[in-house]
């Protein structure tokens, strides 16, 4: 392939402006970041959170719901709390990430735990807690549910997760929502489970939650999902069943390359069309949509390796540092820290990490200005599911995180020593007895 002009300027966000020629955080430049912390490195801006946060509330200011943040898409302790001094509170799917949402100070009247295999250990946690809402997704565990709150002479109150089967049209291993996906109560059968709900002990059922997959950047497959929803609320209703929320779940997407990602403004109008007169508490769970533009991943060129085929950028972060793109085949705009000259032109790079897997691939034939050893680099929109699924994977110790606000930064999860890595480990005092085998000699039979 041949060489393209540069195309100037490169943008990321308002919150990740090019200010004489470099990359910024807020007002921070981002090599003044990576000369304290090293490299790689997430770095999160603050009014970011809060400009998306901010979006969303206001496009359903008229109904006024809870917003739960999903805290699988970034469980910091300090991400938690910009999102808790909002008004937000959490949408969790472990125990650990409800004792995270509490320990950044959200209510348990705004958590509500999701997810299709919560431990007997985790419901007696929710309903110790006196949290708002746990979304059912079987009726196994709606019964044993009923048991754990029976015998502690509690009451939860539980949203029924209707399975719609609709197809979510986003990546395979993100979709929720069809009748083969393992989460949520089949359509036909949520009745009958609301049903014995109000019969069952220990148990008040509240209403109805709804999750059909993440990343979504059409309206559509929400419309039919929640159509057939709304007909359920008709028909619980119709039989005598008292219904009173509606937990419409998140993943609504974002741009990473060039998708038309909908407004929040749009989808109120969606949800207001098909809700808007059925009476009911919202409850919304958006992560990604909050949390995916506000972040970046920098990283430090190691080498370029100029073949014969291609030109291969090898970078100090790795798919155990931002697994989507090995996972999920996603796509992160990588741009320069530093501007490239006006006159600079663009050219096809591999851009890979230093892992001993294949896999470990950010980018294939990727238009990329000239970069050098030393250059840094940074991957756009990885606010989201990047640091909260990272690994030590080959002994790589976990990168930092940073949080900008204005003109300071703070680290906000500190890269770990490697004595501190290997501290975790425990040797059995029987192998320290057992003496290593003698080293053969050269040419020994």
């Amino acid at each position: 392939m041949c060489p393209t002009p540069f195309r100037s300027p490169i943008r990321v966000s308002e919150f990740f402006p090019y200010r004489g020629g470099e990359l910024h955080a807020e007002e921070i430049a981002v090599s003044r970041i990576a000369t304290a912390v090293g490299t790689p490195f997430y770095i999160y801006s603050a009014a970011a959170f809060a400009a998306q946060y901010r979006r969303f509330a206001e496009a359903f200011a008229r109904e006024r719901p809870l917003i739960c943040y999903a805290v699988k898409a970034n469980s910091n302790l300090a991400v938690l709390r910009v999102f808790a001094g909002l008004g937000a509170g959490a949408d969790v799917v472990s125990e650990g990430e409800l004792r995270r949402a509490l320990a950044a100070g959200m209510p348990p009247q705004r958590i509500l735990f999701s997810g299709v295999g919560k431990t007997p250990a985790e419901l007696e946690a929710a309903i110790d807690a006196e949290i708002h809402q746990i979304n059912i997704e079987s009726v196994p565990e709606l019964c044993r549910l009923s048991e754990i709150a029976r015998v502690r002479g509690r009451v939860a109150p539980v949203a029924i997760r209707v399975n719609p089967d609709v197809d979510a049209r986003t990546h395979a291993k993100i979709s929720t929502g069809m009748k083969e996906n393992k989460f949520g109560i089949d359509l036909g059968e949520v009745i009958a489970a609301y049903s014995l709900a109000t019969e069952l002990p220990g148990i008040e059922p509240v209403g109805l939650a709804v999750h059909i997959g993440s990343q979504l950047v059409d309206l559509e497959p929400y419309r039919r999902a929640f159509v057939r929803v709304a007909g359920l609320v008709r028909e619980l209703r119709a039989n005598g069943l008292a219904v009173t929320r509606i937990d419409l779940g998140g993943g609504l997407g974002i741009r990473y390359r060039a998708e038309d990602a909908p407004e929040p403004t749009s989808y109120a109008r969606l949800v207001r069309e098909i809700f808007g007169s059925a009476g009911l508490a919202m409850t919304f769970e958006p992560g990604r949509v909050l949390a995916g533009p506000a972040g970046l991943l920098v990283a430090r060129v190691i080498y370029v390796k100029q073949g014969a085929a291609k030109r291969i950028v090898i970078v100090d972060a790795a798919m155990n540092d931002l697994i989507r793109p090995a996972l999920y085949e996603a796509w992160h705009d990588i741009v320069p820290v530093r501007l490239p000259a006006a006159d600079a032109f663009f050219a096809p790079a591999d851009v890979v990490g230093p892992v001993c897997e294949t896999t470990d691939t950010f980018a294939v034939d990727r238009d990329l200005p000239p970069v050098a050893e030393g250059d840094l680099v940074a991957f756009t929109a990885a606010g989201a599911y990047g640091a909260v699924m990272s690994s030590t994977y080959n002994s790589r110790p976990l990168v930092p995180e940073v949080l900008v606000a204005g003109t300071r930064f703070d680290v906000i999860r500190a890269r770990p020593s490697y004595d501190d890595m290997l501290s975790l480990d425990t040797v059995p005092t029987w192998l320290s007895e057992v003496s290593p085998a003698p080293a053969r000699k050269r040419g020994a039979a």
